[in-house]
């Protein structure tokens, strides 16, 4: 007998099989496409409560990991048990209806879940976990069920069954990396964050009813009414995200959820879960109250400082505007170019801050991109690119430090803003260690809230008893109430044993989680103000 004859079933024509099978792979690559886009999404939703974080991207991606394998071993045993192509959509069906849903039943959930992040930050990711297992558990580990299903429907022979597997998880492929750049380049920016969930889970809801439509099921009629919903609520205004007293503005850009709020006199722009504030403007006023004050005194670390000070700026993280703002006000119209990764930050600053000065050059690029491409040279380059409690991790690198250092003019200064907690230094002197593997003379400005320091670092040796002569004959009003701020508040930095931050190594989320873990045996509720 001929071996090559035994198989597990008889081999059907190919135009039938392709017909019969056709939708079990359509619901193979719209799965892929949903779970990649809903996993964008999540960590959109996740962001106002608890910020974007590598910490809180781990969570998030590890338990949707996690709830992908145990659909993918439910599924497995269930398409032997009932391998009925009927019930493959309607697993299809419900995983969608549970991620069209998940963006009106986040806030309540993630806000509970958030509440006690102001006394203890250090819960944020804790929080996260939480947040991802309530909203996201039972739809993830429906969408897991889908690929072995269809596998188990689509495999007619042994002999076929590599073949079959390969063409499966290529189509499933396919969809995620459909699912990641539409969601990412299309669906967020363009329409927001919950109707694009509800868009992603209508997607799926269509397939099932073809599915079922195609079958005669009488569920049929079910996946109708449930898709009609579904598209009523993609076409309903998505309405406020994170609402807040006093908002005037917020939407999601490509890297952060924007907020523009008031408070008394002041506007304020925050980021994300907004622990801390990003830009201050208040018309009429020269000084912030902020820490952004305390950067007018970085041009006079100089060893030579010009009148006025610094010819020429360069701003890492420009936000709204506000360290550009002082600086205009208090030495004039000197040229200043901003640098900012978010064009909507920008525009925010713009729409409400003011933003419009004639002597600022404002780029739209990540600053360490901007530093390697532009031949410019910097008298003074102003680092404030902070989003609490997180620093990013390449703008705090000796390399990234080395490029800085070749971008500045001989007599060049850098002024870097840290967040960090009240009495514990940690970050700061990492920071400030890095810098001094770099520059020749170092130095640590600790503002009066004890929550944000500037570290200082000048192209040429310096000693202290010449800056602090320097900063003590300055004559000008605003820069007098800074000094008065900052008296007895800055000092050389001396370097013990701290590890220096380098591209290949840079524990800078770690050295952030000891920080928030020390914070928790004291807690002390307090707003961070980079």
């Amino acid at each position: 007998m001929d071996q090559r004859r035994l198989s597990w079933s008889v081999r059907e024509p190919s135009s039938e099989r392709r017909s019969k099978f056709s939708l079990p792979l359509l619901v193979v690559t719209v799965g892929g496409l949903v779970t990649m886009g809903t996993e964008m999404c999540a960590s959109r939703l996740l962001a106002p409560y608890f910020g974007n974080s590598l910490p809180v991207w781990g969570v998030l991606i590890g338990l949707l990991l996690a709830c992908l394998a145990v659909g993918s071993v439910l599924g497995g045993r269930l398409a032997d048990r009932s391998p009925d192509e009927a019930l493959l959509y309607q697993l299809a069906g419900w995983a969608g209806l549970a991620i069209g849903i998940i963006p009106y039943v986040a806030r309540p959930v993630l806000g509970s879940v958030s509440s006690g992040l102001t006394s203890a930050p250090v819960l944020a990711i804790v929080g996260a976990f939480g947040g991802v297992l309530a909203l996201f558990t039972v739809p993830m580990v429906l969408l897991g069920c889908l690929s072995p299903f269809v596998l188990r429907l689509s495999l007619r022979e042994v002999g076929s069954g590599g073949d079959v597997a390969g063409r499966i998880s290529a189509l499933g492929t396919l969809g995620s990396l459909l699912g990641t750049f539409g969601a990412v380049f299309v669906l967020i920016p363009g329409i927001g964050t919950r109707r694009s969930m509800v868009l992603l889970g209508l997607s799926l809801a269509l397939v099932a009813l073809l599915g079922l439509r195609r079958l005669g099921s009488r569920w049929a009629a079910l996946w109708l009414l449930v898709c009609l919903s579904l598209t009523g609520l993609v076409l309903l205004p998505s309405g406020s995200i994170k609402p807040n007293s006093g908002l005037l503005y917020e939407h999601e850009s490509m890297y952060n959820y924007v907020q523009v709020l008031r408070e008394g006199d002041q506007i304020l722009l925050k980021l994300n879960e907004g622990e801390g504030i990003q830009s201050v403007y208040e018309p009429g006023q020269v000084l912030s109250g902020y820490v952004y004050d305390y950067l007018l005194l970085v041009p006079y670390f100089q060893s030579r400082p010009e009148s006025p000070p610094g010819q020429s700026v360069c701003i890492v993280g420009l936000a709204g505007g506000t360290s550009a703002r002082l600086f205009s006000e208090v030495f004039g119209p000197l040229p200043i170019d901003g640098v900012e990764i978010d064009a909507t930050v920008v525009e925010a600053g713009r729409r409400f801050m003011d933003l419009n000065l004639p002597n600022l050059q404002i780029t739209i690029m990540d600053g360490r991109q901007y530093l390697a491409a532009t031949p410019k040279r910097y008298d003074v380059v102003l680092l404030d690119a902070y989003n609490p409690p997180y620093i990013p991790f390449h703008l705090t690198t000796r390399e990234f430090f080395e490029l800085v250092y070749e971008h500045q003019t001989e007599d060049g200064v850098l002024g870097i803003n840290v967040a960090h907690l009240e009495n514990d230094s940690t970050l700061v002197r990492a920071i400030a260690a890095t810098v001094g593997s770099v520059y020749p003379s170092v130095y640590v400005i600790d503002t009066q809230s004890g929550l944000n320091s500037v570290v200082v670092a000048s192209h040429q040796k310096t000693e202290w008893s010449e800056v602090s002569a320097r900063l003590s004959s300055l004559t000008a009003a605003a820069l007098r109430q800074v000094i008065q701020r900052a008296e007895g508040r800055i000092k050389p930095f001396t370097a013990r044993r701290e590890r220096v931050l380098t591209d290949d190594q840079a524990p800078v989320e770690q050295l952030v989680h000891a920080m928030l873990a020390r914070y928790l045996s004291n807690p002390v509720p307090s707003e961070v103000n980079p």
